[in-house]
């Protein structure tokens, strides 16, 4: 498995910052290579990727989520093999440094070879500069959920959700 680490800070408050990365749906408008990422209940997404003219898609769940600090995921199906955390920490009252760390074990020649040649890494390091610059000129957040998911909470089936996340679309990065 490959780390990959990134840090940046928003010129947002930690409340916007965290309600719009709750947002999964929306987050092919600034990760490269997500086509699409359907919500399907509080815990449970659907990923389709293309990279490097590869098309995947998969399945991920939030085990760990605490409004305002972090968001813990690993995927539950599929090609693709990835856990990670992004994690929000208040700088002051309109700055928010958001921290994501991923391990990613690359599957398939492609994949490999991208690793090795560090295209992963600029990968999610280009996403989080382009979350920093969709969050600033929003000015506020799409939506939010402020749900708490606890490790080892029995999540619903996969399914459509009353209380949660608000669609507008809805994680990590090829998270």
């Amino acid at each position: 498995m490959s780390t990959v680490k990134e840090t940046v800070e928003v010129d947002v408050p930690v409340r916007a910052a965290y309600n719009q990365w709750t947002q999964f749906e929306e987050f092919p408008n600034f990760m490269e290579g997500v086509e699409e990422v359907r919500q399907l209940d509080d815990r449970h997404n659907h990923w389709t990727t293309k990279i490097g003219g590869v098309r995947r898609e998969f399945d991920t769940e939030i085990v760990d989520q605490l409004p305002d600090e972090r968001i813990t995921w690993r995927t539950t199906s599929g090609d693709t093999r990835q856990k990670g955390t992004v994690r929000f920490e208040r700088v002051d009252d309109a700055h928010t440094r958001v921290e994501l760390v991923m391990e990613i074990e690359p599957t398939g020649a492609v994949e490999k070879v991208a690793d090795l040649l560090g295209t992963i890494d600029r990968r999610v390091k280009g996403d989080m500069r382009r979350f920093k610059q969709f969050v600033e000129e929003r000015g506020a957040e799409s939506g939010a959920w402020r749900g708490r998911i606890r490790p080892g909470d029995a999540g619903p089936a996969a399914g459509p959700s009353a209380g949660g996340p608000t669609a507008g679309p809805s994680t990590g990065p090829s998270l």
